[in-house]
């Protein structure tokens, strides 16, 4: 592993003390936007797919062509933002991002709306990166890094859960449109903001890319979402095995690539260190949880249960509200808990919550079958979400922090489209399989996605408790400001 190096001149706080508190609530208000449409849409699915005549295999497209573009384009977003300028790079996303949702709000058609998700990905690849390089090297060490992080972390894992809500609102009281509409405002605040209180940073020395590495990753990440999402017609068709075995091959000649080129996309150094990786594994595998998860939950509570879709947003309130409750509590606590046993036991409590679930039926209740699920969901993701983000930091020389931003966005990202479209493969065949009314049907097809989901959450334990080995004293704050850095 090459050796950490001194941060350059260039690379500096970019933020006055006085203002890097107002630096981050602009910065964490766009990662909440990037967050908030992975899910804002998935209450208003079912009145979009009837208004626009969306058949229920395109469906599934209008959400995983937002995870796909920004999972698939993350990594060049992350070198962008350290070689042309974190600003910069941030206030072109976050214009960019606003004119494709007032796109997607204005479509007339399927393949308008799912362009325009696909665009929001596109520029979203490069807002998430730019914020969160921006806030790195705004809180370089310090108990105020910590509190920056975990309120950040926090923000992160709530935005999908509060993009339920507000999706169920819009959509029930507006219209379904302004999912995409209310992004406008948000990111002018956002911009008006980071413009005023963000001052320039960026890497200094050679700054090329690595442009066969952009290309080997945007398509292999594509063929296998791809692969999955076309197996939900069988395991069997060329379109699932052979796109799914085409993008393994392509990840692996991504790897051979950065291994050998000069100015890699993904430098491996950024991915190999042990607790970076185990924060990278971690967000991809939480991701498929609360990305896919939270999308068969909802289908449940209006499809099945026939909430309306505020109601279905207020009935999900609970685990956003105990993943805020818990995330605070646990960032209180890190000096005494350290990395390592949140993110072991929070993915207890997120299997437990998917275990619960398998249970539904078609005559179930919320209190029943909904309710105790969430409540530990949220307890789960509220462990996860804190030190994930400052471990994906840990060691990371700044030119290089745009990248790993990247990455621990990417991984999330990518493990939720490959969550979607692995579950709902697993939903089609559970309800295919299944006797009686086509709502026990579906029922048992959500049963089938909920276990599999289980399968994924506790995977995250053993990679936790083999790979973190930080020390708990980086969470004290005792470290002085020319430390090595230590995100936690």
């Amino acid at each position: 592993m090459a050796t950490q190096t001194a941060p350059p001149a260039a690379s500096k706080p970019t933020v006055p003390a006085r203002g890097k508190w107002w630096a981050l609530a602009f910065l964490a208000l766009a990662q909440f936007m990037v967050v908030l449409d992975g899910t804002i849409v998935n209450l208003a699915l079912p009145r979009l797919q009837v208004e626009m005549g969306i058949s229920d295999s395109t469906r599934a497209w209008v959400v995983t062509a937002y995870a796909l573009a920004l999972g698939a384009f993350l990594l060049l977003g992350g070198r962008i933002a350290d070689f042309w300028g974190r600003k910069r790079a941030f206030m072109t996303a976050a214009t960019g991002f606003a004119a494709a949702s007032l796109a997607g709000g204005l479509a007339q058609a399927p393949w308008e709306l799912i362009g325009a998700r696909a665009l929001q990905g596109l520029f979203a690849a490069l807002l998430a990166p730019a914020a969160l390089a921006l806030l790195t090297v705004s809180f370089p060490s310090g108990k105020d890094r910590g509190t920056a992080f975990a309120i950040f972390g926090s923000i992160s894992g709530a935005g999908a859960a509060a993009g339920v809500l507000l999706g169920g609102f819009l959509t029930d009281y507006v219209s379904w449109r302004w999912c995409f509409f209310v992004n406008v405002p948000i990111a002018v605040i956002s911009l008006a903001g980071v413009w005023k209180q963000v001052q320039e940073s960026k890497a200094e020395g050679a700054t090329k890319y690595d442009w066969p590495g952009v290309v080997l990753a945007a398509l292999g990440l594509g063929a296998l979402v791809f692969g999955f999402t076309n197996a939900e017609h069988g395991w069997a068709s060329p379109g699932a095995w052979g796109f799914i075995l085409a993008g393994a091959v392509l990840m692996v000649l991504f790897i051979v690539v950065e291994r050998r080129v000069k100015h890699p996309l993904l430098p491996l150094r950024v991915a190999t260190e042990r607790n970076r990786a185990a924060a990278f594994l971690a967000s991809f595998l939480a991701g498929a949880v609360l990305i896919g998860g939270i999308l068969f939950i909802n289908f449940y509570i209006q499809i099945v249960l026939g909430f309306a879709p505020f109601a279905a947003g207020v009935a999900s309130l609970p685990m956003t509200v105990v993943l805020i409750a818990t995330a605070g509590i646990v960032a209180r606590n890190l000096p005494a808990l350290g990395a390592r046993i949140p993110t072991a036991v929070g993915p207890i409590f997120m299997a437990a919550a998917m275990l619960w679930l398998t249970q539904v039926r078609a005559d179930g209740t919320y209190l029943v079958n909904m309710l105790p699920a969430l409540i530990l969901l949220g307890i789960g993701l509220g462990m996860v979400f804190v030190p994930m983000q400052n471990l994906a930091l840990f060691g990371v020389d700044k030119d290089d922090a745009g990248v790993a931003s990247a990455l621990v966005n990417a991984s999330q990202q990518v493990g939720g489209s490959l969550g979607i479209a692995l579950f709902s493969t697993v939903a089609a065949a559970g309800a295919a399989v299944a006797g009686g009314s086509p709502m026990e049907a579906l029922s048992s097809g959500y049963a089938a996605v909920f276990w599999w989901a289980t399968g994924v959450a506790i995977l995250v334990t053993p990679v936790a408790l083999l790979l973190i080995n930080i020390s708990r004293k980086s969470f004290s704050g005792a470290a002085s400001d020319d430390a090595p850095a230590v995100h936690l």
